[in-house]
Formats: structure tokens, sequence, C-alpha cells
């Protein structure tokens, strides 16, 4: 059987939500693809560079169709459609964190972002570093966001069980966090990234209106 690159990286995606990140090797991948390690290596010259690939993959939908609207509306739809493709594979944000992709859907996906913030009026420096926080964001919050709990399980179970074991090790010696557990613990991951998305917005209106 001959594979091209998609059909590789279309494998490898679907052996992601078996095996997840650290369990996805080159001979991991030949075997469910049913050929020869080496084969991989015509495609891809190892794991990095087939990550950055899977890395593009994952976020082809993003910024396709961005509604007319606001600068920061505009901006806060990439977000959202870029969480949503991370979300769609397990570790599909550490697949994306962990990598430096030069590939289409990354940078069409920054391009966009990046046009989205100079139209806005902040200088090139600014627009690119605003985009790059904003991806950092999303990034970070959806790997926390995936790592809370085990694949196949329940997602309330693993909270509930962090927050007891985590209550027991604040006892009272630390009273602001201890006040705070309820929310630190607050299962709505949408209002979450919501508010954090909203932080930064915020802060991007306070550069466009300082440039």
């Amino acid at each position: 059987m001959r594979l091209d690159r998609e059909q590789i990286v279309a494998a490898a995606l679907r052996l992601l939500d078996e095996v997840g990140v650290d369990g996805l090797t080159m001979r991991v991948l030949a075997d469910a693809l049913k050929i020869q390690a080496p084969s991989l290596y015509w495609h891809f010259k190892n794991k990095q560079s087939l990550l950055e690939a899977m890395a593009d993959a994952l976020i082809a939908p993003v910024a396709r169709a961005v509604p007319p609207g606001s600068w920061a509306e505009q901006v806060s739809f990439i977000a959202w459609e870029l969480r949503a493709a991370l979300r769609s594979r397990r570790d599909g944000a550490r697949v994306f964190a962990g990598t430096f992709s030069i590939n289409d859907n990354v940078i069409r996906t920054a391009d966009h972002l990046i046009g989205v913030l100079m139209a806005a009026g902040l200088p090139r420096q600014k627009a690119a570093w605003g985009a790059l926080t904003v991806t950092y964001f999303v990034l970070g919050f959806t790997i926390e966001e995936q790592g809370a709990y085990e694949p196949g399980g329940s997602e309330g179970v693993a909270l509930a069980a962090r927050r007891e074991e985590f209550t027991r090790f604040i006892g009272d010696r630390y009273p602001h966090v201890a006040a705070c557990i309820p929310d630190i613990f607050d299962g709505d991951q949408d209002a979450r990234f919501r508010l954090g998305l909203e932080m930064q917005v915020a802060g991007l209106k306070v550069l466009s209106s300082a440039s």
C-alpha cells in the first residue's frame, strides 16, 4: 500500500485519540498503517516533522470564514475557532504547542490575525506580538483544559477528585487560595475561556487606542 503525506497525517491524528502524543511514535504509527517504519521516513524525517504536519492539519478549519464585525469580534472568533480545533483531538493543544510549524494553515491563520490587528491601528510589532499573545493564551488554556481529566473519563469526576486533594493540601495555610477554591474548580470551561479572552482583547484595545 502506497501512502501519501495526507493519508499518513490523517492516520496519525486518529491514532492520537487512542494513544496520546506521548504514545504516538513512528513505530506505533507504522504498525497501525501495516507498513514498515522506514517507509514513514520517506515523508517525515522524524516525529517532530510529523507533529508539525499534524498541527497544521488540526487547524485547517480555523479562520476560513471569519464573519464581518469589529476587529475585537474577529479576534475573538478566531480564538474560539482555534480552541475548538485543538480540542477536536486528544492532546491537540500539546501537538500544536510542541511545534514551530511552517505550513500553510498555521501561517494563514497567523496572517489573518495579524492583519486584523494591524487594521485596528496597531503598529506592526504590537500586531505580531499581540497575535502571538492571543495564540499563547488559547494554547495554554487548552493544554490545561485537556490535561484536567483522563481521556475517555469523566471530566466532572476528575475535577472533583482533584478539588478534594487540593483542598486537603491547602488547609488553612493559604487563605486567599482557599477562599477561591470554588472559582478555581468551577467546571464551566467556556466561561473561563471567555473571561480570559476578554482580558486579552481589553489589553489590545488599550494598545490600539495608545498607538
